[in-house]
């Protein structure tokens, strides 16, 4: 037997996120991916599909975190073809019907258009009548096993932020012109959306680090990144926080149940994808104090809402000592981090995502 091997392999998404997660022992791989980027990510995803022999092209698992466009437009995308270039082997998604049953959760029309892609194309890895996947309020935090070894403990999000997420994506979905859950009208409608479907049609340095960290916290309430996916990845030893957008609250309270299930003080693990790209209201003081861990990972090019936020790579710095700070694009907002002065100022390792580079991968 070979030695086992876990990698996070971040996919060029510009302000989005698409996480490619492999793991395995040897030549034997297994493969999870979170999240599909913004639809102009997708040529980058089907280019890593290729790269995988043919006969071992399947997903253990797909997770969409939540519907923000950024997370799922390339997921729409990717369901369009008939059929995926991969097997799916699972879905995690809470659509409109996990929504309600967990008394609420917000998306957007191209929650509706994942939901009935996934009916169409990936009935037996997803149920629109599924539970929902959320933290229950009190007992263990959800555990998952995958094939090939790999665990999955969901962080997030809770039934509050699922419920306060319901109004808003009903209104959203009736703006755009049909009824949440009428599952055969998103896929009507899906098919007249040009950027969705493929050319043939539808077939079926920095400034002062403690004055950044004294800045005042302020925490995200959007909904849409309030109901996203949280999980811990955990194979062979080795361990990744993956934490989509979620609210730093939801993630720290259940971070605080697992510390205290296993008897620790902060979680080790050896990376984490940072929330919401780096904006500062979803890392908080309090989250960084549960973490301990060497690498940090931040996928955005910071070209819509100007991420990573020089106040979240503070915490950081000032709260969780890491060794490596890894960047998937070179931008004015990353540029600071990379600087050589900021580095040994501080004590830590920039790593960037060369542009001719296909992605950012942490082996871990």
């Amino acid at each position: 037997m070979g030695k086992k091997f876990m990698v996070v392999e971040m996919l060029p998404a510009r302000h989005g996120d698409c996480l490619w997660i492999e793991y395995g022992e040897g030549s034997k791989s297994s493969r999870v991916l979170i999240d599909g980027g913004p639809v102009d990510t997708f040529p980058r995803l089907e280019r890593r599909i290729q790269q995988v022999p043919l006969g071992q092209r399947a997903f253990e698992l797909l997770v969409l975190t939540h519907v923000d466009a950024d997370h799922v437009e390339g997921l729409v995308r990717f369901f369009a073809d008939k059929p995926p270039q991969m097997t799916v082997r699972q879905v995690w998604f809470n659509g409109w019907r996990q929504m309600k049953k967990a008394h609420g959760l917000l998306g957007a029309v191209q929650g509706e258009f994942l939901s009935a892609l996934l009916v169409k194309r990936a009935m037996r890895a997803w149920s629109p009548d599924a539970p929902p996947w959320v933290v229950p309020g009190a007992g263990a935090l959800p555990i998952f096993p995958l094939d090939g070894g790999l665990t999955l403990t969901l962080l997030s999000p809770d039934a509050r932020k699922l419920d306060s997420m319901a109004k808003a994506w009903e209104k959203a979905v009736v703006k755009g012109g049909f009824r949440p859950g009428d599952l055969e009208a998103a896929w009507n409608k899906l098919g007249k959306q040009k950027k969705f479907i493929p050319k043939q049609g539808l077939l079926g340095v920095t400034p002062s680090l403690d004055n950044l960290v004294r800045a005042q916290f302020i925490e995200d309430q959007a909904k849409p990144n309030g109901s996203s996916i949280a999980v811990l990845a955990e194979y062979g030893g080795k361990s990744a926080l993956l934490l989509g957008d979620a609210h730093p609250a939801v993630v720290a309270a259940s971070l605080r149940r697992l510390c205290a299930e296993r008897g620790v003080e902060r979680l080790k693990v050896d990376a984490v994808k940072v929330a919401h790209h780096g904006s500062k209201n979803n890392t908080s003081v309090a989250l960084v104090k549960l973490i301990d861990s060497p690498r940090w990972l931040l996928s955005t090019n910071g070209d819509r809402f100007e991420h990573p936020d020089k106040e979240c790579i503070a915490r950081i710095l000032r709260y969780s000592t890491p060794r490596e700070l890894w960047f998937n694009y070179r931008s004015k907002f990353t540029e600071p981090w990379l600087a050589e002065a900021a580095q040994e100022k501080y004590g830590y390792r920039a790593v960037v995502r060369d542009d001719s580079e296909p992605s950012s991968v942490a082996s871990l």
